[in-house]
């Protein structure tokens, strides 16, 4: 049976500031859901209360028939959904394999090394730099870092928030054909993105936030089809 990470009804926010307001989606294994909108509807909090950062005040998450509501960050990573948040966040001073280290540490002893054999695989740039400072490496490969280490860890979903942020156009198109082949994989990808016109190729779902509410949802060609969403996020009247 396929598993679901499920968002139902979720209110949340930061003390009385509530971001999101009764938000509800979901992403099955092998599909990729994307999560676009204007700044500031939510997005970001979306992830960071699924992963466990922030709490919701009202709603249900879940990964198949298991509730996550409250669970701490590092229970929900051991559950299987890793969290790769905007900024990439990574150990300037740390090198690659060190980086990618600390993201082995819930996965067991003698799968160690065959998981970072895959990210090798999946970005052989990281392990031709493997000795090298994470500070040191392009905005590129930093972002490619940032992803695999989230998958270092094996998880059943992947949170991605905004990976093609201040990337070169080549770097994109390389980080998105991946994201495109770990979908094959059975991967479920839930993904922020304010890339619209890259994202959609690869998305089997979209959701639409705005003023932290969903605003639409429904398959890629559904979202192109409406002429105003068309407008406002891929500048086509």
């Amino acid at each position: 049976m396929t598993r679901r990470l499920v968002v139902e009804d979720v209110t949340a926010g930061y003390g009385a500031v509530r971001v999101l307001q009764g938000v509800s989606l979901r992403v099955a294994e092998g599909e990729v859901a994307a999560v676009i909108g204007p700044n500031a509807a939510g997005k970001s909090t979306l992830l960071r209360t699924i992963s466990g950062m922030v709490r919701p005040a009202r709603g249900r998450v879940g990964v198949g028939d298991v509730t996550i509501t409250g669970w701490p960050p590092h229970r929900i990573a051991r559950l299987g959904v890793a969290h790769c948040p905007e900024g990439r966040r990574l150990f300037p001073n740390m090198t690659v394999l060190e980086n990618l280290e600390l993201g082995t540490l819930f996965v067991p002893p003698g799968r160690q090394a065959a998981q970072l054999e895959e990210v090798y695989r999946l970005f052989p740039r990281l392990q031709e730099r493997r000795g090298q400072l994470a500070g040191s490496l392009s905005g590129g490969e930093q972002q490619m870092l940032a992803i695999a280490r989230s998958l270092v860890t094996a998880p059943e979903f992947l949170l991605l928030d905004e990976p093609s942020t201040g990337l070169a156009p080549l770097i994109i198109e390389e980080i998105f054909r991946t994201l495109a082949a770990l979908r094959s994989t059975g991967l479920g990808i839930l993904l922020v993105e304010q890339n619209v016109a890259i994202t959609l190729p690869i998305a089997d779902r979209v959701y639409v936030l705005d003023g932290g509410r969903v605003a639409f949802s429904g398959p890629p060609a559904a979202f192109e089809a409406d002429s105003r969403l068309r407008e406002v996020y891929l500048g086509l009247a």
